[in-house]
């Protein structure tokens, strides 16, 4: 089976071949959305508005974990795609341990710092007296659960890199259907509150990593966690940290991002301008986790053929990524500016709130419609191997544009709680025309060096 799969990568017809592995993908990314919206809706709706701002001021902690999954998952799986390309299933395995083992110490570290540091950390994000104790009570029992998030997504890109999306389907399924399940029981039934929501989070994760290391141990998967390769080398670690970072920024700016927001937020408009951006992170993630399953559903059809220098099959594979990518965001985009109340009545109906929430969506999202394909161009640069081209685009929107213009919008406009929303559509204007200038010119280059054997 695991050389079929294989084969099917370098050789089935590239529309039915994306259908099969973006399909599952894209349907492990919003169950995988629903995972983490479902606490903010239950807890909206069921415990408080401030409970929702206090658990909201704690995302750029979740962020940040699931970050260093991506890290080590995304720079690692694109490369061992690329190995399995070349016939080569022992450094691909290799990389695979290394990564393992890199994990593990990452979530040994990460919970130590968290649990120790809590307070002040929510203290800056943006927390008040009045919802910090809410997010002091999720956070920290959530972060005993680091090295379920760590495991559970940084090896499931292992399987996804193989071809077996769905597989990698049902790790996010079991985890979400788990914390759908527990989040009633343990909020209302159990009346544990946020305290529930966070527990039940950290059972449905354990469940998640228990499915992935008995995949990566059975007869269908061609990579398999061997002992012998269960270390930490420099010669595979560093290549993937390299390919890694620009994944890892992405996400873990997101988390920076959301501290700047929050604390803008709280300073022009306070804890329900800091709400509403509870709300628009999670109508992001409607947005963006769709997209980056579609990304992860194309990459191992990227990552191999190039590897085996089937470039028609690459190009052909980017040009469904891009079209698709683009029809959903798109669709997504004219849903959020037509309705965008039906939208924020889903997370909380307080009046004051949905007011607030309901015209920034508007504004927040106003360039949402162009993400698909800056998606889809920085996402190929990873499964091409090309580290510094990635990492240049993931900094550029958040950290050379967005973050700038958080600070300096609102000394330039008279209503500054709008002008703090206003600079998240400027920045993804301006990050997509760029990154469609710099592929543009670089993709057809990329493809003619591997061509030569010069490739990564």
């Amino acid at each position: 089976m695991a050389g079929k799969n294989e084969t099917d990568l370098g050789s089935k017809p590239i529309g039915s071949l994306l259908v099969s592995l973006a399909v599952p993908t894209i349907t492990a990314q919003i169950v995988n959305m629903l995972y983490n919206i479902v606490d903010r809706i239950y807890i909206g709706r069921g415990v408080s508005r401030l409970a929702l701002t206090g658990v909201g001021v704690t995302f750029p902690i979740l962020i940040l974990i699931s970050a260093f999954s991506s890290l080590i998952g995304m720079g690692g799986a694109p490369r061992a795609s690329i190995r399995m390309g070349r016939q080569d299933n022992k450094g691909a395995e290799e990389i695979l341990g290394s990564c393992f083992v890199t994990l593990l110490c990452i979530s040994l570290v990460l919970t130590v710092l968290f649990r120790t540091f809590s307070e002040p950390l929510l203290m800056m994000f943006g927390a008040s007296q009045d919802t910090l104790p809410y997010g002091l009570a999720y956070i920290n029992i959530y972060v005993l659960g680091t090295v379920f998030v760590q495991l559970s997504l940084g090896l499931n890109a292992f399987i996804t890199a193989q071809g077996h999306s769905r597989y990698s389907m049902t790790t996010i399924l079991i985890g979400a259907v788990a914390n759908i399940i527990l989040d009633p029981i343990f909020i209302f039934g159990l009346k544990m509150g946020v305290h529930g929501a966070a527990l039940a989070s950290v059972l449905s994760q354990a469940l998640s990593t228990i499915w992935v290391l008995r995949f990566l141990h059975g007869r269908v998967t061609s990579l398999r966690l061997r002992r012998e390769y269960l270390r930490i080398s420099p010669r595979i670690i560093l290549p993937v940290l390299a390919l890694g970072i620009s994944p890892f920024i992405m996400q873990s700016t997101e988390s920076l991002i959301n501290i700047v927001f929050n604390r803008s937020l709280q300073r022009y408009g306070g804890d329900t301008a800091v709400g509403s951006m509870t709300i628009l992170t999670s109508v992001m993630q409607l947005i963006m986790m769709p997209v980056s399953g579609l990304a992860q559903g194309a990459q191992p059809i990227i990552s191999y053929n190039y590897g085996a220098q089937k470039l028609d099959r690459v190009k052909k594979a980017f040009r469904l990524l891009l079209c698709s990518a683009l029809c959903y965001t798109v669709f997504f985009w004219l849903i959020a500016q037509f309705f965008p109340e039906m939208i924020v009545s889903i997370f909380n109906s307080e009046p004051q709130l949905l007011e607030t929430a309901s015209w920034a969506l508007r504004i927040y999202l106003g360039a949402a419609f162009m993400l698909g394909a800056q998606m889809a161009c920085q996402q190929t640069f990873v499964a091409l191997g090309q580290a510094k081209y990635s990492l240049f685009l993931a900094l550029l929107r958040k950290i050379f544009l967005l973050l700038p213009l958080i600070w300096l919008l609102p000394k330039l406009i008279a209503d500054q709680v709008f002008a703090v929303f206003l600079a998240e559509p400027v920045a993804d204007l301006l990050a997509t025309l760029t990154t469609l200038t710099i592929f543009l010119h670089q993709f057809p280059k990329l493809l003619a060096e591997n061509q030569k054997g010069t490739g990564s």
